[in-house]
């Protein structure tokens, strides 16, 4: 092989792929794992803090989560056309700032602004970066590496579920915004990392994607690789059923698991008898051992195929939400929580991977960012609907059996999902144009 007219395929040294997968962590642990599920944590204090209504609180994460709407179609667009780099760089620099002027808000109005503002920079991270991890892999190995990915959740719950507690226990009156500088402080160091050590695709490392075994990629790659930026057939993606069906199944993932994730901590010490401490740590447990379900899950869907993984993790959700709101008593507490650590980041890990079995790598990132526009509008039904259903009912009870219910739709409708990448492994291959 003449090196220096072909793509190095395989490297003694170590494949840049799994750099970017390792900043690809980072970057899901300040977007989502700090930015998103930090509020959960610190949300009692600030509720206090700011003397805020249930209402309130809900429409905070609420705010946070039509941020990220806004910016999950745009973001995969702009990735696509200018390079996801410079997009998940300046994101998670927008999620940093936004975080300190959170820590810094003296009313609701300015807390909510600040949300808005940290969501849009999540989209803006998040759904980039899975688009780029899946240009990275081939087809096979993306429901593995998609996996690794959102184990950043996994890591922000458990670095805030230990460490915001304490810092909250340590300064009563102010602790909740120092936590937020904190986590401000660190998303920062991290959109370092992100500008200085991010590529945008294989080819600028003169490389193919982890797990090329010979000189020809993947169908589901050379459908990406095909496609040229300036010749993106976004009609792929809007015109696709399979992307529709995942769509909907998204929204529906979106709603349920954000009002357990929102509302966690404060069901427990409101209405369980849990300290702050302790429902902190067990909401850190849930971080630590959660590590490893989209990395589980990942590699199901890669042997299974996507639906067999998405209908199984979705009545495993169905069951934690189920019993969270039913089974009042610390077994029940401890049960669903083991379910919600088994398969807590797994369907966002399976819908990186089916984004890019669908239309291919190059339009990964853009199909990822349709599929979140959905998953946006679920995440900010769910907290706006709970927050409301826990006002007229003076318990959160009924919001998580909705939640369990919705779920259990979500299980039915994976199984009808088609395996693109299986059943017709040259669709839309030719589509393309060379």
């Amino acid at each position: 092989m003449d090196n220096n007219n072909s793509l190095s395929i395989k490297t003694k040294k170590l494949h840049y792929g799994w750099i970017i997968l390792f900043i690809g962590l980072l970057t899901v642990t300040g977007s989502l794992g700090f930015a998103r599920f930090g509020y959960t944590v610190i949300l009692p204090d600030m509720k206090d803090g700011l003397s805020l209504s249930e209402i309130q609180a809900g429409d905070l994460a609420t705010g946070n989560m039509i941020g990220y709407l806004i910016l999950a179609l745009f973001c995969g667009i702009l990735a696509s056309r200018f390079g996801p780099r410079f997009v998940i760089g300046g994101s998670m620099i927008i999620i940093s700032l936004s975080m300190f002027i959170t820590g810094i808000s003296p009313d609701y109005f300015t807390a909510l602004l600040s949300r808005i503002l940290t969501g849009m920079g999540s989209g803006g991270a998040n759904v980039p970066i899975m688009g780029l991890i899946a240009a990275w892999f081939v087809t096979k190995k993306r429901g593995l590496a998609a996996g690794i990915a959102v184990s950043g959740s996994s890591v922000g719950l458990l670095i805030t579920g230990f460490s915001i507690p304490y810092i909250l226990k340590s300064f009563p009156v102010d602790g909740w915004r120092i936590s937020w500088f904190l986590l401000s402080g660190l998303t920062f160091l991290f959109a370092l990392f992100c500008l200085f050590l991010l590529r945008n695709k294989p080819e600028e490392m003169k490389l193919q994607p982890v797990g090329t075994e010979s000189g020809a990629l993947t169908d589901g790659d050379n459908r990406g690789a095909k496609a040229k930026v300036s010749g993106l057939q976004w009609s792929l993606i809007y015109n696709s059923p399979s992307v529709w069906h995942l769509a909907c199944i998204y929204i529906l993932f979106g709603f349920s698991y954000i009002i357990y994730a929102t509302f966690f901590v404060r069901y427990l010490t409101n209405e369980a008898g849990f300290t702050l401490e302790k429902a902190g740590g067990l909401w850190a447990i849930i971080g630590g051992a959660s590590i490893i379900s989209g990395f589980i899950w990942g590699i199901v869907s890669d042997k299974l195929g996507r639906k067999y993984g998405l209908g199984i993790v979705f009545f495993l959700q169905s069951l934690c939400f189920t019993i969270f709101g039913l089974w009042k008593a610390p077994s029940g507490y401890i049960i669903s929580s083991i379910l919600f650590a088994l398969t807590a980041w797994s369907i966002p890990a399976i819908m990186a991977a089916a984004a890019g079995d669908a239309v291919g790598s190059r339009l990964a990132p853009a199909a990822l960012g349709f599929l979140t526009l959905f998953f946006g509008i679920g995440q900010a039904l769910g907290p706006f609907t709970g927050g409301r259903i826990a006002k007229i009912t003076g318990s959160y009870s009924l919001a998580f059996i909705i939640a369990g219910g919705a779920a259990l739709v979500g299980g039915i409708a994976s199984l009808f999902v088609r395996e693109t990448h299986k059943s017709n492994p040259q669709n839309a291959a030719s589509t393309l144009p060379d």
